[in-house]
C-alpha cells in the first residue's frame, strides 16, 4: 500500500505540538481570514509562522484554512492573504469558494489549493474542473461512498489527490451548509460562529401528514433528534485506501490536547499496522479501545458504505472512558518525572500512559512532591508542576490518565 497522509487538527500550537508527537504527517490550522472556527481558535500570522517553522522542522507539512465564503470587500484583500500565507510557510491553503480559489491562485501560482469539503465535491466532473482551476487536492463531500470515491478516483487526473474524513464529529446538514445557528442565535456556521444548534433539544410535530410518525427516544436529558453520532472510520482504513483516499483527515479543531494525542495516536498504528503488515484483530480492537478514552459521542460509520443506518439520533451525551489528568514535561532521573497537572492525582491512583512509544502502559502514582521536595498526598491545582516517580519508559510529552471506566466500542461490523 501506498503511505498515506494523517492529517490532524490543531486549535492552538501545543494542540499542534501534541499531533505533531504523535505522529501526524500534517496539520491543519486556522488563521486570521475566513477560517470556519473564528470564534474560538486560530493563529495570527506569526504564530502561522511559527507553527511552519516547527512544522518543517519536524518533516511534516501546514494546511491553513480558508474556506468560510468571502464577500467583495474579503475578496479584494485575500490576493494579499494569500501572499502572507506563502511568506510565512503555509504548505497549502484549505479553500471552498471558488472565486476564492480564482483570487489566490491569480496573487500566488506557487501555493498549493486544498478543495474544502464545504465546496461538496461529490463528482468527478467537478474535481475535474477544480483540478484545472489549478487545485491539487480535493477534500471530498463527507456524504461519499466507498464506491463513489473509487469511481471519481479512476477518472480524474492522478496528480489531483484526494482527502477524507475519517474520524470526529459529523454536522447534519449537506457538508456543514447550515442555517439553524445563524437563525437561532446571529452566529452563522458558514463565517465561523456556529453555535451548534443542532445538539439542542427539540421536540418535532408535522401536522399535515397524520398517521406518519418520527420514532422518538427520550430519557431525562431531553431528545436531540438533530445531533448526529461521530464519525469513526478505525476499522475499514484500508478499505478506504483501497479506493484512491491519500490523505485521511481527523476533525476537531476545537478538541482538547488530549483528544487530539488519542485519536491520531490510535489512527497512527493502525495506519502503520497495515502499512507493515502486522494489523491483527486482537490489535484492532486495543486501539478501538482506546478511541473510547477520548471525549465522543457515538459512534458512527458514515456513509462510507451507502447510506447512513437508520440508527436512534446521537443522545446529546458525550462519553469516554478516560480522563486526562497530566502531561509529562521533563524526566528528572531514571526513576522520576516532572508532571504538569490538568486533572487531580492522588498517592496510589493508577495512571495509564498515552504515548507514541508504548501501548498499555500504566504505574501507580506515588512519592508526590512539589518543586521544593515537599511530599503531596495529591496534586490538585491545574496548570502547576509536581514531581513524582514514574517508569523510565514514560517520556516528555507522554499524557497521563486516569481509567474511570469502559464504554461502547466503534463499530466493527464493516465489510
Amino acid at each position: 500500500m501506498m503511505r498515506p497522509e494523517l492529517l490532524a487538527p490543531a486549535g492552538d500550537m501545543e494542540r499542534l505540538e501534541t499531533a505533531l508527537y504523535f505522529g501526524a504527517d500534517a496539520v491543519y490550522v486556522g488563521g486570521p481570514m475566513l477560517q470556519l472556527r473564528a470564534g474560538a481558535v486560530g493563529f495570527d500570522m506569526d504564530r502561522l509562522a511559527e507553527a511552519a517553522k516547527k512544522v518543517h522542522a519536524a518533516g511534516r507539512k501546514l494546511y491553513v484554512t480558508v474556506n468560510a465564503y468571502p464577500t467583495n470587500a474579503e475578496l479584494d484583500a485575500l490576493g494579499d492573504y494569500a501572499q502572507a500565507l506563502y511568506a510565512c510557510g503555509a504548505d497549502a491553503a484549505i479553500v471552498a469558494d471558488l472565486g476564492a480559489i480564482s483570487v489566490m491562485r491569480r496573487a500566488v501560482p506557487g501555493l498549493d489549493i486544498h478543495v474544502s469539503t464545504q465546496a461538496n465535491c461529490q463528482n468527478y466532473a467537478a474535481a475535474r474542473a477544480y483540478h484545472d482551476m489549478g487545485a491539487t487536492r480535493m477534500v471530498l463531500g463527507r456524504e461519499m461512498t466507498l464506491e463513489q470515491i473509487a469511481e471519481l478516483r479512476a477518472r480524474t487526473p492522478a496528480a489531483l489527490e484526494l482527502e477524507a474524513f475519517v474520524h470526529g464529529a459529523m454536522c447534519m446538514a449537506w457538508s456543514g451548509r447550515c442555517m439553524i445557528s445563524a437563525y437561532l442565535t446571529g452566529r452563522s456556521a458558514n463565517r465561523g460562529g456556529c453555535a451548534q444548534s443542532c445538539r439542542w433539544e427539540y421536540a418535532l410535530m408535522e401536522q399535515k401528514r397524520p398517521g406518519e410518525y418520527f420514532p422518538v427516544e427520550e430519557d431525562a436529558r431531553g431528545t436531540t433528534l438533530l445531533s448526529s453520532r461521530d464519525l469513526n472510520c478505525l476499522d475499514f482504513l484500508d478499505q478506504i485506501m483501497a479506493a484512491g483516499v491519500c490523505s485521511f483527515k481527523i476533525e476537531g479543531r476545537m478538541k482538547s490536547p488530549y483528544y487530539v494525542a488519542t485519536v491520531v495516536n490510535a489512527y497512527r498504528r493502525r495506519l502503520d499496522a497495515l502499512l507493515d503488515g502486522t494489523a491483527t484483530p486482537a490489535h484492532t480492537a486495543l486501539l478501538r479501545r482506546e478511541l473510547d478514552a477520548a471525549s465522543h459521542r457515538e459512534y458512527s460509520r458514515g456513509f462510507y458504505f451507502g447510506e447512513m443506518p437508520h440508527e436512534p439520533p446521537d443522545k446529546g451525551i458525550y462519553q469516554q472512558t478516560c480522563r486526562f489528568v497530566g502531561v509529562v514535561r521533563e524526566r528528572l532521573s531514571d526513576t522520576r518525572v516532572r508532571v504538569e497537572q490538568r486533572n487531580r492525582i492522588a498517592r496510589g491512583d493508577i495512571l495509564e500512559v498515552l504515548s507514541p512509544h508504548s501501548l498499555g502502559l500504566s504505574f501507580e502514582a506515588c512519592n508526590l512532591a512539589d518543586f521544593e521536595g515537599n511530599p503531596l498526598e495529591a496534586a490538585s491545582v491545574p496548570m502547576t508542576l509536581f514531581d513524582m516517580e514514574a517508569p523510565a519508559d514514560v517520556r516528555p510529552g507522554d499524557l497521563l490518565r486516569i481509567r474511570i471506566g469502559d464504554g461502547p466500542t466503534a463499530p466493527s461490523d464493516a465489510r
